[in-house]
């Protein structure tokens, strides 16, 4: 059978560094940090006092009050983005086929928050059981599209992707084959979350996970620096509204870009360190450029993974020298984890949500804090470092990777009518 084309129409973010599409994108591209001082909870006593929270954000702005209680942050946060991506695509609701319009979305960890509070009361108690009863429908990862479906009555396909950090790429693939197969018309795809928290900051300080540059936050998400020691947690959420290139056309939308293929592909080396040679990256990107029908050489962007992880980073670099050749030198490569801290389950959505805004303004955001050369790295490659560079782009690939060995890759190009 004949695959459908598939393109992006409509854009939602929510992350440290923007609360819209907007504000997102020009902290990007000026080389914003996230990171600061921790202010959800006292972290005076953890290894890490700082993360990437989100900034001048209520929720009670966008979702009545009454709802906002029944719903994990991550929950929320989803709601904000979808409805701002909705609205973007300039989806008429009340036109268009809801049972032909389905939810996939990502998420790692879901309503840590809120199983985290529940647990706490009931130790601090005297053993009676006194729970909340939005307790399991808070937290359990498959709310957030199932309260973003009920809130617009798509009745298409609706579940939430678990990979770790590579969730929200794994729905938007999910996504693209359902469009591709002619199973619907239009899908809300992304992922969010909210782990500082904590348990989340407890949890990743236990794994010697993240970093502890307690003294400088803004500065302490470096990826290819010498001197990193570790990712910084994020939070936020990405939504991205795929459709059928010929359901867009038939509405007049405007179209972002075309979604052209995925890769996905496993490790099967560690729980959380990835291979040192990168063989399941080198595989991930392969099966993407082939579902893609692409050529290395046609590839002119790539958003790393790059979470600043002194084996992850140089283990994903190699494995692009490996895929691409010659041609890697080409490539800008970069890291907006960087800016952003790690958004875990909803990383894969707001990275591929700059690399969609790359190919559309033709900048490619920085990669900041670098400030000492990685003898392991390779020194040809333009990790497009601490300032935007302006450059055309036709083919951009964004890689996410999980705890697991999950590995995942989505490739976008402009437009060709």
């Amino acid at each position: 059978m004949q695959l459908k084309r598939v393109v992006v129409t409509g854009l939602g973010a929510l992350t440290p560094i923007g609360n819209n599409i907007e504000e997102y994108w020009n902290a990007l591209v000026n080389g914003v940090s996230g990171a600061a001082p921790v202010t959800y909870y006292d972290a005076a006593k953890f290894k890490t006092r700082f993360a990437c929270e989100l900034k001048n954000f209520k929720a009670t702005d966008f979702i009545d009050r009454k709802e906002a209680r029944k719903m994990d942050r991550f929950t929320q946060y989803a709601m904000v983005a979808s409805d701002e991506a909705i609205a973007d695509a300039e989806l008429d609701l009340d036109k268009v086929n809801k049972l032909r319009v389905g939810v996939i979305w990502g998420a790692g960890i879901g309503g840590l928050e809120t199983f985290q509070n529940e647990v706490l009361n009931f130790a601090s108690g005297d053993g009676t059981p006194r729970f909340n009863p939005f307790f399991i429908p808070k937290m359990i990862a498959d709310i957030a599209p199932g309260n973003i479906s009920i809130k617009n009555g798509f009745m298409g396909p609706n579940y939430t992707t678990v990979s770790a950090c590579a969730s929200s790429a794994n729905a938007m693939i999910d996504a693209l084959n359902y469009l591709r197969l002619g199973y619907c018309d239009v899908i809300v795809t992304g992922g969010s979350e909210a782990a500082v928290t904590i348990a989340g900051m407890g949890g990743f300080n236990a794994m010697h996970a993240l970093s502890t540059r307690n003294e400088s936050p803004e500065t302490a998400s470096r990826p290819f620096d010498a001197e990193r020691d570790g990712f910084v947690l994020g939070e936020g959420a990405g939504a991205i509204v795929l459709e059928t290139y010929e359901h867009a056309k038939a509405r007049g939308a405007k179209i972002y870009a075309e979604v052209i293929g995925g890769g996905l592909s496993s490790d099967a080396h560690h729980m959380t360190a990835p291979h040192p040679e990168g063989i399941g990256v080198i595989e991930v990107m392969k099966n993407c450029l082939e579902n893609s029908g692409i050529q290395p050489e046609d590839v002119d962007h790539i958003n790393t993974h790059g979470t600043s992880t002194p084996l992850g980073d140089v283990a994903e670099l190699k494995a692009i020298s490996k895929v691409f050749g010659d041609h890697a030198k080409n490539i800008n490569i970069n890291s907006t984890k960087s800016m952003t801290g790690h958004l875990l389950g909803a990383a894969g959505a707001i990275e591929s949500i700059a690399s969609i805004l790359a190919m559309k303004h033709s900048i490619v955001p920085p990669t900041i804090n670098h400030a000492n050369i990685d003898e392991n790295i390779n020194p040809e490659l333009n990790l497009t470092l601490n300032k935007a560079q302006e450059r055309e782009i036709k083919v951009a690939m964004s890689n996410t990777f999980g705890f697991g060995g999950h590995n995942a890759c989505v490739a976008f190009r402009k437009l060709e009518e």
